[in-house]
């Protein structure tokens, strides 16, 4: 992407500006926004999913419940407490974009442990409507986790001008 403007051709008619986001615009941001993707690596192989967060501003950590079937990918790069990435994004009426990426290693927590502050940020991680598995209820691992990210940047683009 361009950070001052893009040369014009035929194909790109647009201008765009891409800021950093400040802490206090990044904090702010991740409290409203729901959701993610988390990506996980493990010796090469990456994998990444969709998830719902909760999000405290104060100590700057995520909360998410996550649920994994037997031999699904995703619990088996959970049992390795790998290096994760949690990527938050959206586009705001077509013109400006905000990411936010977040890197750094999701912590399991007790339930027997949650603070009634845990508890709260926990049902801040919002849950879809319905849910559909291929194992039963009894056979599927739900765990939580925090994630205190080592490193956490964000940044803003804005895009001024006819795009095709």
């Amino acid at each position: 992407m361009c950070k001052e403007a893009c040369p014009r051709t035929p194909d790109t008619m647009t201008h765009a500006e891409e800021t950093e986001m400040s802490s206090s615009e990044i904090d702010t941001f991740l409290g409203q926004a729901e959701t993610g993707v988390i990506s996980f690596a493990r010796e090469g192989e990456p994998y990444a999913i969709p998830v719902s967060y909760g999000y405290d501003t104060d100590s700057r950590t995520f909360y998410l419940r996550l649920v994994s079937a037997p031999g699904s990918g995703k619990r088996e790069f959970l049992s390795d407490t790998p290096q994760t990435s949690l990527v938050v994004y959206e586009g705001v009426e077509d013109t400006t974009y905000r990411s936010v990426v977040a890197t750094g290693r999701l912590q399991t927590v007790d339930p027997d442990d949650l603070s009634p502050d845990q508890i709260a940020q926990y049902g801040e991680a919002k849950r879809p409507l319905f849910e559909m598995w291929s194992a039963g209820r009894a056979e599927l691992d739900i765990q939580l986790y925090e994630f205190q990210p080592g490193t956490l940047s964000g940044r803003r683009t804005a895009i001024d001008g006819e795009r095709r």
